[in-house]
């Protein structure tokens, strides 16, 4: 039961791609449960996520983590004060599981409904323990399926200053990970063969993009690294996995170092942050750490657990934009390519 009347209880929902989680957040802060159900040893077997399968699982999942959440919380749906629920951007059909779950909740409970986008979710996770933070600050998203450099003017009130061309980071990371033969999720995979290898063996590109300064390019880095692996084939030359791991990581983490640092001095502000997927990698975060401390900004990361996709996140973005008058009705529907700052 509620200790503190005052206090607002999220029941939050994330299903976009293949998590399928649940969480109860109190106050924008308190994260009262998490519950994560991970579908990356069955997506494994086909080397990435095959969205059928993600939303049959889902299905399959989405009451047992909702019960789960509520339980390790220690409420019930009537403690609670709203639903947040994923519904953009993402894979479709996961997303309308969650989303139809969230609506027939707050159908049946008369619970208000809160769609919540999912980048505001990772950028949002920062607040989980840094109870100090607060807009304005700049914030790096990172992840599968996005690369986004935003600038947090306020609660629910962002402005995108740069974004990928092509492939997110993540997904660069997978796809690169598949060709040197670590196979799937490649970010971790990565990450962890690098720290035997060289990051100077091999000089792969770092795109810089004339009419966007903040934005990314990593489909050429891509096409570097296997014009280097065909070429090394062809002439006979050695293949060194954690060499070519290494230099592939550093380059993806000099561009978003780069572009971040570049905008931290542009708007002066004196507050960064990193958010999503690849925001758990430690040569990013110490990279980025040491990159604000020359410069004297204060550096903020959740925990990899917020990082990777869950509800905790999703439940914080919603408390805040139900405080903001946010309310959506039960014609509330998926948006797989909804856009930051759209509604």
């Amino acid at each position: 039961m509620k200790t503190n009347e005052k206090s607002i209880n999220i029941l939050a929902i994330e299903s976009s791609c293949d998590e399928t989680a649940a969480a109860v957040v109190t106050d924008g802060r308190d994260v009262r449960s998490n519950i994560i159900s991970s579908q990356i040893a069955l997506h494994t077997l086909y080397g990435g996520v095959v969205p059928e399968i993600a939303s049959r699982k889902h299905i399959e999942k989405i009451n047992q983590v909702i019960e789960q959440a509520l339980e390790e919380a220690n409420v019930t749906l009537d403690d609670i004060d709203a639903i947040g629920v994923t519904y953009g951007p993402g894979l479709v059909g996961a997303l309308l599981v969650g989303v139809a779950e969230a609506k027939a909740i707050s159908y049946a409970k008369k619970i208000p409904l809160v769609g919540v986008h999912h980048i505001e979710g990772h950028i949002s996770a920062n607040y989980i323990e840094n109870r100090d933070l607060e807009p304005p600050f700049l914030c790096l998203v990172v992840s599968g399926g996005h690369t986004h450099l935003v600038k947090v003017i306020d609660y629910g009130k962002y402005e995108i200053l740069g974004r990928t061309r092509d492939d997110a980071a993540g997904e660069a990371f997978d796809k690169v990970a598949r060709a040197i033969g670590l196979g799937y999720p490649g970010g971790p995979k990565i990450e962890k063969v690098s720290h035997e290898g060289n990051p100077h063996a091999v000089e792969f590109p770092r795109a810089k993009i004339a009419d966007g300064p903040y934005d990314f390019s990593f489909s050429g880095l891509k096409s570097a690294v296997l014009n280097y692996l065909n070429g090394c084939r062809m002439k006979g030359i050695p293949i060194v996995q954690a060499d070519v791991a290494a230099s592939f990581q550093k380059a993806v983490t000099d561009v978003l170092i780069g572009n971040a640092m570049k905008a931290i001095e542009e708007f002066k502000l004196d507050k960064f942050a990193i958010a999503g997927g690849v925001a758990s990698n430690s040569v990013l975060r110490e990279g980025m750490r040491e990159a604000c401390r020359k410069r004297g900004v204060a550096f903020y990361q959740p925990s990899p657990v917020y990082c990777t996709d869950n509800a905790a996140m999703i439940g914080v973005a919603a408390y805040y934009d139900f405080q903001n008058g946010v309310r959506d009705g039960l014609t509330l529907n998926a948006v797989p390519n909804l856009k930051l700052g759209e509604r």
